[in-house]
């Protein structure tokens, strides 16, 4: 694959599963599984996380990794100590760049200063916190675990920790909520020492108690109106948008979510992750055993790998578009030859398509969705799936 070569000379991110939470949330379809503090096999499911990256670490093994990502569930359940194990593992069996972002994933119900203090001294540079609302009522309908005031004091004590680097995920479209408590949930994130913000619309996704019992959500037209005020104000507070859901201040945009959209490789380790890994004999996707505890028995008997196929070209077109449509700024035909493995000719009929009916436009060197197209850009982004 004609790609392969470039493709190994460019960064690559990592991505480590920690499932379990507290509570499952009523909107979550994530992997995540409800457990008691200390009442999960911490110590054995780090053990077999290392010895998961200790096998597949070969395959970016000549590549600079340039983030490190720890989701879950709540990842900050887990103790310092094994934070620390897990990025040595990584700082040894890869090779991690001397700027690498590595983000934890936190909630606010969790949240302590000594624990997050040895947090940072372990390697974590960045911190990523599930507010999601500053809204009691709001919290209590999500059946998130914490309230307002611990949000805000996560926030508040991270700073006050010495993270730098600070990311506040948000949602709007709530149950029952009015465009006016939606506007004060982003105007108070705004207000924090924070300069990342993840800023999305709830929707009832398959497998949560929100999709077998519906909340009453605000209409399409109330939805709207809290994204164009919610844009403007975060652009007031020298917020600017990247990605469809995705707001930095300069210099501070997701360094690993951003490889994602811009179609670049990823190792997932740990229950249920995913990877993208090119190869000389094309793009690699896998997927991890998804139970917990299935994951931990397979891994000692090395079958933890599961669905492994290679991407088809015209599978290709779409999962680029997908993903790269969503950022603001769009993308190259260098970087759609280097990541997919095709010539610009395979795609560019159907772009010119999207261009002659305003979904997408060229500013200089790139391609990008229209102002119109970026409203639309689930039917946009449709438009390349394979026949």
């Amino acid at each position: 694959m004609k790609t392969a070569d470039s493709m190994q000379q460019h960064p690559v991110s990592i991505y480590i599963h920690l499932p379990w939470c507290l509570h499952k949330c009523a909107y979550c379809d994530f992997n995540s599984h409800a457990t008691s503090v200390n009442q999960f096999p911490e110590q054995l499911y780090t053990q077999q996380l290392i010895t998961d990256l200790t096998q597949s670490a070969p395959f970016i093994r000549e590549r600079t990794v340039q983030s490190v990502f720890i989701g879950g569930g709540t990842p900050s359940l887990f103790s310092p100590e094994s934070i620390a194990k897990i990025l040595s593992a990584c700082k040894h069996l890869t090779r991690l760049a001397p700027d690498c972002e590595v983000t934890l994933e936190t909630n606010p119900g969790t949240f302590e200063y000594q624990k997050f203090a040895e947090f940072l001294s372990a390697g974590i540079n960045r911190i990523s916190v599930g507010a999601q609302s500053f809204n009691n009522k709001h919290l209590s309908a999500l059946g998130r675990i914490h309230d307002a005031g611990e949000a805000i004091n996560a926030l508040e004590t991270a700073h006050q920790i010495g993270f730098n680097n600070i990311n506040v995920d948000l949602m709007f479209g709530l149950p029952d909520q009015s465009p006016e408590e939606a506007l004060a949930d982003i105007q108070t994130a705004c207000q924090q020492k924070v300069n990342h913000i993840s800023y999305y619309q709830l929707t009832l996704e398959p497998n949560t108690v929100f999709h077998r019992y519906p909340p009453r959500l605000p209409s399409e037209d109330i939805n709207w109106e809290i994204q164009v005020n919610g844009l403007q104000i975060l652009e007031a507070a020298d917020f600017q948008r990247y990605e469809v859901s995705a707001f930095a201040h300069t210099n501070s945009q997701c360094v690993h979510n951003t490889n994602y959209w811009q179609y670049g490789d990823y190792l997932g380790i740990g229950a249920g992750a995913h990877s993208k890994i090119t190869t000389h004999e094309g793009v690699l996707r896998n997927q991890r055993t998804r139970q917990p505890n299935s994951y931990i028995q397979a891994v000692f008997e090395q079958s933890h790998v599961l669905q492994q196929h290679f991407v088809a070209s015209d599978q290709l077109i779409f999962e680029f578009m997908l993903n790269n449509l969503r950022l603001t700024e769009g993308f190259t035909t260098d970087l759609f030859s280097r990541t997919t493995g095709l010539d610009w000719s395979h795609v560019e009929p159907l772009v010119n398509v999207q261009i002659a009916e305003g979904l997408m436009e060229r500013v200089n060197d790139r391609y990008r969705a229209s102002a119109h197209g970026y409203q639309y850009l689930d039917e946009l982004t449709q438009r390349f799936l394979p026949d």
